[in-house]
């Protein structure tokens, strides 16, 4: 049965109609894979010496025990925001005699041979044969070894179940974030050294090797767990039927001010608020207010301007480059009906554009508490905030022309999820984004001072508002001109 599964991934895989335009980004991850897994490698070469040089003598495994707490953590932190989730369609599979365990053990198979399983394999391995070859005062039992590897695998596995109920269950997500926060109050606040009870377990894992178990016993559990989960909700129903949820109102009246514009803005407003995927967009906006802490704190970017109106451009533009860059994407799921209404292009591509003004506004209001790092700084976020008000804007529109990936509004996003997104022009259109503001930041400041420069970024905001039907107009036939492509494009299944 698993040969029968995996024919029909095969097939399905390559008979995609999405394979053929994902392509590139395919072989590019392919490389990224080899890198990485090339220096986890070397890395597990050189482990022991390494440690061995840095912490002269003390047993290099009891080194590596104590901070392998840290490698489990970054691991569990990682694969929430980049492993994707078991994947495979069913509904054929439902309404014939194929027992339904052997699916949903298929699925939880599929997971155990990801690559974030895999690379842990390329360190630990060649680390745990360089202590059996080495010859130095410590010498290693070929048993512990192998048991502690054993382990180090098998805990490795454990985070991966537990990640899919995190992503599957908000109570199981809950409980672990729970727990991560209170183990980092413990450790920050020196109340108890967690870093130092995980050593002990990690030790004792090698040192008795019949602990072993114990991982492996977890790795099982949690493997029970989601196929328990699993097999609660494998129903035809589930997966036809469509989840119906109590929609909250709210008084949206104060956008009438805005005209025709007004039903656009309430549906985008609303989108917002009830979805997933775009209160996610929200949260990211939210942490890229704090990108100028990494340089307004550190003395060694005072004398670098360019880097400076680098991280000045970003703090408001979290929402203008995470939700732009996705029009008309977001209506994908309605996209075909909404086109087949008398509805004027112009008028929701504006609609797009004054939400995205608004955030940058609101963004640039929060951004106040950095006047406390002088009024050169506040000033180029405001001069940053003008910018992405009347260049980035625009830009980042029309950028959104170019992407035809639907999105689905209720699934959070993972890194690398929508693969056939990638486009080269695309990353044309975003270099302007991230180089024009420095270079009218940077040369001005060379050929005379850092207020010019300021000033000169801040005018050309100013200077492209001047122009914005000329701006709307252009891109209004762009995205005319892919009108039809992009409905077939959302109407696609992937």
């Amino acid at each position: 049965m698993v040969k029968k599964f995996l024919s029909l991934q095969w097939k399905e895989f390559f008979r995609s109609s999405a394979f053929q335009k994902g392509i590139a980004i395919k072989i590019l991850l392919v490389l990224a894979a080899l890198y990485f897994g090339g220096c986890a490698l070397v890395l597990g070469v050189g482990l022991f010496f390494i440690v061995k040089k840095m912490v002269p003598g003390i047993d290099p495994m009891q080194t590596v025990n104590n901070f392998l707490i840290f490698w489990f953590l970054m691991d569990l932190i990682i694969r929430y925001f980049m492993q994707q989730m078991p994947v495979m369609n069913i509904k054929p599979l439902m309404i014939i005699p194929v027992k339904k365990k052997n699916i949903i053990h298929f699925l939880l198979g599929k997971t155990t041979v990801s690559f974030f399983n895999i690379l842990p394999l390329f360190m630990f391995i060649p680390f745990s044969i360089v202590l059996l070859f080495q010859n130095s005062d410590f010498q290693y039992s070929g048993l512990n070894v192998f048991a502690w590897v054993v382990s180090v695998v098998a805990i490795t596995q454990a985070l991966n179940f537990l990640n899919i109920l995190v992503n599957k269950s908000n109570t199981v997500f809950y409980i672990t974030l729970g727990l991560l926060a209170a183990c980092g109050a413990l450790e920050y606040f020196e109340i108890y050294k967690v870093s130092e009870f995980f050593g002990v377990i990690f030790n004792a894992l090698y040192n008795q090797p019949y602990l072993v178990v114990i991982p492996v016993a977890l790795a099982c559990f949690l493997y029970y767990l989601n196929f328990d989960y699993l097999n609660k909700r494998f129903y035809l129903d589930g997966a036809i039927s469509k989840e119906i949820k109590e929609v909250k109102t709210s008084d949206l009246s104060w956008l009438d001010r805005f005209g025709k514009l007004a039903t656009f803005l309430k549906n985008d407003v609303r989108m917002i608020s009830r979805n997933k995927r775009p209160r996610q967009v929200i949260f990211m906006s939210g942490m890229f207010l704090f990108y100028g802490l990494i340089f307004f704190t550190q003395d060694i970017y005072r004398d670098m301007p360019a880097m400076l109106a680098f991280a000045s451009l970003f703090i408001t533009a979290g929402f203008l480059f995470s939700f732009g860059q996705m029009v008309p994407s977001w209506d994908s799921e309605y996209y075909k009906m909404m086109m087949s209404q008398n509805i004027p292009y112009r008028q929701y591509l504006e609609s797009k554009w004054y939400l995205m003004v608004l955030a940058v506004l609101i963004s640039f209001i929060l951004s106040t508490p950095y006047i406390y790092f002088g009024w050169d700084i506040f000033g180029m976020i405001a001069a940053g905030a003008s910018f992405n008000i009347g260049i980035n804007s625009f830009v980042t529109l029309f950028g959104g022309a170019l992407n035809r990936v639907p999105i689905e509004l209720n699934a959070k996003a993972k890194a690398f999820s929508n693969t056939q997104g990638f486009n080269p022009t695309q990353l044309l259109v975003a270099l302007p984004k991230l180089l024009l503001p420095v270079l009218l930041l940077y040369v001005p400041y060379l050929l005379f001072d850092l207020t010019t420069g300021i000033i000169c970024l801040g005018a050309s905001g100013i200077i492209g508002l001047l122009f914005k039907n000329f701006f709307l107009n252009k891109i209004e036939k762009v995205y005319q001109k892919g009108k039809y492509k992009t409905i077939s494009a959302f109407g696609e299944k992937k």
